[in-house]
């Protein structure tokens, strides 16, 4: 069964004080406060006490031993043990249904909305298989429609808050990891695609393109026509650079100032077409006062240039600063590097 757990350190830590709570409860209800104790019952009620302080001891210091999917089963098993406890004990009082609660929260938080569904069904039944033999049905179909939907709801109110942390989330992640003023990856996403990348392209053995872009005299832009047409050409710069990006791991990044970088899955002869597209793109812009800035553009390629993320980066770093020596508005590529030399072992 495919599920998805949210949060997995504060999953284990939820399932911790839960049983290491619970054990010392139980063992008290079920065993020192009651007047009769039948062997069986004694036995039944000893072995879930050691299962819930085995659980919780082994959740709170030792989660990893335990296999991924314990967290899965765990509250199926914490519904059925608290049914059967109920049912054995005739128990209907609300403080016997409270238990339910923990199952209910915890998949409601931590796993998914199917799996919270079907949580919901199997409490809804274990308590009806206790309810209707001891209330009879008139009294049992209205303790149990109580039960039933304050459960659910408690299920919906959580997992409502719950997606609604998990939307605020995504936004701050997006936040995090894109440049406010013209929406593209910063350094920081940058950096950890770059790895991905070059990674990918080692062992795929398919070419990688890294295109390091500066636009030229940018201070005199700032300067002359102030920082908001500043800011203007490099939202422009950044829309046309954008639409070379087009599959889906491609990449466009600001990585401060008027510096950006393209990574494209791409070979030589399409990352310098795509170095021409965005000229022209650029070109074709109206309405900058400033008019339609120059681009310098340095692009090195793993496996060609570089094999390290480290050495692409310095590679097309390179080839950029060749650009602007040789005039600026250009588009130089990377030189192969240099053969390495064998050491010969002394003979």
């Amino acid at each position: 069964m495919r599920y998805q757990l949210r949060d997995e350190q504060g999953a284990t830590r939820s399932v911790a004080y839960l049983m290491l709570a619970a054990a010392p409860v139980v063992f008290l209800t079920g065993i020192v406060l009651p007047d009769e104790h039948p062997v069986a019952w004694v036995l039944a009620i000893s072995l879930t006490v050691l299962f819930m302080g085995a659980g919780g001891a082994l959740s709170m210091w030792r989660p990893r031993t335990l296999p991924r999917l314990f967290w899965l089963i765990l509250p199926f098993v914490a519904v059925a043990t608290i049914a059967g406890l109920n049912i054995a004990s005739r128990d209907v009082a609300a403080g016997s249904q409270l238990f339910y609660l923990w199952p209910v929260l915890y998949t409601a938080n931590f796993l998914s909305h199917r799996v919270t569904a079907m949580i919901l069904a199997m409490v809804s039944a274990g308590h009806a298989s206790v309810a209707f033999p001891v209330l009879g049905l008139a009294p049992g179909l209205a303790d149990w429609i109580s039960v039933t939907v304050a459960l659910s709801l408690t299920a919906i109110v959580v997992a409502s808050l719950r997606n609604r942390n998990d939307r605020l989330r995504a936004v701050l992640e997006s936040q995090a990891l894109a440049d406010p003023l013209t929406g593209l990856a910063n350094r920081r996403s940058f950096d950890d695609e770059l790895d991905r990348s070059v990674t990918w392209a080692r062992e795929s053995g398919e070419p990688l393109a890294l295109m390091t872009v500066d636009i030229d005299h940018f201070k005199t832009i700032n300067d002359t026509w102030g920082h908001g047409v500043g800011d203007q050409a490099l939202q422009v710069v950044a829309a046309c650079l954008r639409t070379v990006a087009r599959r889906d791991r491609d990449m466009v990044a600001r990585l401060g100032g008027d510096e950006f970088a393209v990574l494209l899955r791409t070979d030589r002869l399409s990352a310098r077409r795509a170095a021409d597209e965005v000229r022209t793109a650029l070109v074709a812009v109206d309405g900058l006062p400033c008019g339609s800035p120059g681009l310098s553009i340095g692009i090195a390629l793993v496996p060609d240039h570089a094999l390290t993320a480290e050495e692409l980066r310095a590679a097309s770093d390179a080839a950029l600063y060749e650009a602007k020596e040789g005039g600026r508005g250009r588009t130089a590529m990377a030189h192969p590097p240099a053969p390495r030399q064998k050491v010969s072992a002394p003979g």
